[in-house]
């Protein structure tokens, strides 16, 4: 019998979460089951004994998997089996490793696997945010050197108050929905959403966070001790030569620092006149000396230039580029640049550079979403393309990585909340970065906010972006907060956070910290120092664009919306959808239908407004009850002795009587050239309380001819006239 090691956390609202190792997977160097009701999780954690000669980097892969028997459906496709992971799957890992990685030893270079699966789910609680902790734990119980341990957890506001892991059904409330990743001492991680929140908000939404995870990180260290995993394996990945590491430091620093603090914008040139100092120093090598140590003066130049960055900011005030600490690269903006999508824009910020465009589409363009715990539809869509080029990289394009759909996520969260909830069409930004050296997630969120202002898309209000870095050398007590951050003061310094939001407040945020440690007070200053940034931005994009074009572009599809009666959508859509396809096919429109808060809500979009009205007049007659009275254009149906049945309304037939056709006495209908196709205006004269069948009529639309006098039939005539009616009806 297997006796597994248990540990049980409580939430502050009762709820508990339970960590379970020693029953599963026991092969992996660590393994943990974490459950929460009826959520269940395994994460497993492997890692190599040695690193790959040569890798002077974290290998760290994390894998986040949800088994669509954990919620008891059928996978959708021909295989009917899980396949690439989903969009949602591909954010979870993000998650999970952006809390992780800068935990790691700088020296420990060995591939390390990190799997999560979710293998049980109710649907009540939410399992990414989860995950974090899941993983933590499963290293914690291995000997795989870790700084850790750490969790995330996601907060929400929900009227008023901070909700720890709230469930799918809390989170529809929510005003505010955050993940943040800490240590016991640091936050290490957060992204999220919000409507429009101060920066104080925000701050005590992470602080909120803070205090529950330091619970879980208690937790695991406990775990840790019961399973007597407190000691980790001994490792050797680095050989350096601390002579070596001197010398290139005492022949480059000076030369580093002068380019760092030179005020040279131009991208390419200050990486060259940096590798041009490494090149000098490696010149006094001989070719079979640098086949030895080439690879670490590289990585000893790396260090050297890292230090003269981050010491001309700290020391002088001087930025790799020239500029202050708070000062915002030149923007120039430009909307229509396309004359072929419905709205396009380019946002250009120091040498980034988005190129966005919007498509406005009809419901069949929907997105389906079928993951295991959500599925669904979504009506607003945003694409982040980064080609190589954009970087001057000469290498292929491989499809869309796991960073094209996180930028595209973060830019998609921050802009969609101004999308009116009624807004009839389906919505899709594509942002291409054509340009890249600095935040390009944030440069999509303003040029999709110039390109949707461009397509005429009623947007509540503009949002802007910006992206905020840090310098804080360990030890010290001067920092540095940098605003609009250039792609080395990301990759050199200790912090990324960017921050989205509209004048009146946050829309979206996502940070990333490698430093070892973060006071609210500096996040505080970064927060109030990027609500500058971010007006300066607003004011530029509305200097471009000040509000959305009153009008959509001309090739741009027309929508427009009405309901009907419940009782009448089998009526629109016809017998095998032959009554909306007929429609379709005669008015050029695109019609679709559903039915919504029972009542059944009808999109026809055309491109062109004849095409619109003459579906929503076809879809009126359907749905329109026969008034006595009314004046009707129908289609004779058939001819009868008697008469004409005449389809007055889709599915409403109605007789026009031989006496009802003309003021002139009739003997055949074939008399008034009435044959079956034609088309004609006719009264509905009665309905029949008993029966239901209408009675039409022709004549009284007709003038009535001069002298006219109406010969009274003889009682044997009427009686024979109806009879034979009668019996042919």
């Amino acid at each position: 019998m297997i006796n597994p090691i248990v540990k049980t956390i409580e939430l502050p609202d009762g709820r508990t979460i339970m960590l379970e190792t020693g029953k599963l997977a026991k092969q992996a160097d660590g393994s943990v089951m974490l459950r929460m009701g009826n959520t269940m999780l395994l994460a497993t954690v492997c890692a190599a004994k040695d690193a790959v000669p040569g890798t002077d980097f974290m290998p760290l892969q994390v894998e986040y998997k949800e088994k669509f028997s954990a919620f008891g459906r059928f996978p959708g496709g021909f295989t009917k089996r899980e396949g690439r992971a989903s969009d949602y799957e591909i954010l979870t890992c993000r998650l999970v490793d952006r809390a992780l990685r800068p935990l790691f030893p700088d020296n420990f270079h060995a591939e390390v696997y990190v799997n999560i699966i979710l293998f049980s789910a109710d649907g009540v609680d939410m399992p990414d945010a989860l995950a974090g902790l899941a993983a933590s734990a499963a290293l914690a119980v291995s000997d795989i050197p870790f700084n850790g341990p750490i969790s995330e957890v996601r907060v929400a506001r929900i009227d008023g108050q901070f909700v720890i892991n709230p469930t799918f059904e809390q989170l529809e409330k929510a005003d505010m929905d955050l993940m943040v990743g800490a240590t016991y001492e640091n936050i290490m991680m957060v992204e999220g959403e919000m409507n429009e929140v101060s920066e104080q908000d925000l701050l005590e939404a992470m602080k909120a966070a803070h205090e529950a995870i330091k619970i879980q990180c208690k937790a695991q260290m406990e775990l840790a001790e019961e399973v007597g995993s407190t000691v980790k394996r001994e490792y050797c990945h680095e050989v350096n030569d601390e002579e070596l590491r001197k010398a290139v430091h005492d022949a480059c620093y000076e030369k580093a620092y002068a380019v760092a603090a030179s005020g040279n914008n131009n991208k390419h040139e200050r990486i060259n006149a940096f590798e041009t100092i490494c090149e000098e120093f490696k010149a006094q090598f001989s070719e079979e000396e640098l086949e030895e140590k080439g690879a670490l003066i590289d990585r000893y130049y790396h260090d050297v230039e890292k230090e003269a960055m981050r010491r001309s900011i700290l020391d002088e005030g001087k930025r790799l580029d020239g500029r202050k600490t708070t000062e915002i690269r030149p923007i120039w903006c430009e909307t229509d640049y396309l004359p072929g999508p419905h709205g396009s824009a380019i946002f250009t910020r120091g040498e980034t550079q988005s190129l966005s465009t919007v498509t406005l589409g009809t419901k069949l363009d929907e997105k389906i979403i079928d993951d295991v715990l959500e599925h669904g539809k979504e009506r607003f869509l945003l694409h982040y393309n980064f080609p190589p080029f954009s970087t001057g990289e000469a290498k292929a394009q491989r499809g869309v990585g796991r960073r094209e759909i996180g930028h595209g996520h973060l830019a998609w969260r921050a802009l969609k909340g101004q999308i009116p909830a009624d807004y009839p069409y389906v919505v899709r930004i594509v942002s291409d970065i054509l340009e890249s050296n600095g935040s390009s997630s944030m440069a999509t969120v303003c040029a999709g906010t110039l390109a949707l202002m461009d397509a005429g898309v009623k947007i509540k209000k503009p949002v802007s972006g910006i992206a905020m870095g840090l310098i804080k050398n360990p030890g010290e007590e001067k920092y540095a907060v940098l605003s609009d951050i250039l792609g080395d003061e990301d990759h050199l310094g200790d912090m990324d956070f960017k921050v989205t939001g509209t004048k009146d407040g946050i829309t979206a945020t996502q940070m990333d910290i490698k430093c070892d440690g973060l006071t609210y007070d500096i996040l505080e200053k970064a927060l109030l120092q990027a609500k500058e940034g971010r007006e300066f931005i607003l004011g530029k994009i509305t200097e471009c664009i000040a509000e959305p074009r009153t009008d959509l572009k001309p090739h741009a599809p027309r929508i427009e919306t009405m309901t009907i009666p419940k009782e009448f959508i089998g009526a629109v859509i016809g017998p095998g959808g032959k009554i909306i396809q007929g429609m379709q096919e005669e008015t050029g429109a695109t019609i679709t239908i559903e039915e919504v808060d029972n009542v059944g809500k009808i999109e026809i979009a055309g491109t062109n407004k004849k095409s619109i009205d003459d579906a929503m007049r076809l879809i009126k007659s359907i749905v329109a009850v026969p008034e006595i009275g009314e004046i009707y254009k129908g289609k004779v149906r058939s001819v009868m002795p008697y008469g004409a049945f005449v389809e007055f309304l889709p599915g409403k037939d109605g007789l026009l009587h031989i006496s009802e056709i003309d003021w002139k006495r009739l003997e055949t209908v074939e008399e008034a050239g009435i044959k079956e196709g034609d088309e004609l205006e006719v009264k509905l004269l009665e309905i029949d309380p008993k029966t239901g069948k209408f009675k039409l009529s022709r004549k009284v639309l007709l003038p009535k001819p001069e002298g006219y006098v109406e010969r009274p039939e003889r009682n044997g005539e009427r009686r024979e006239r109806r009879d034979r009616g009668n019996r042919n009806e």
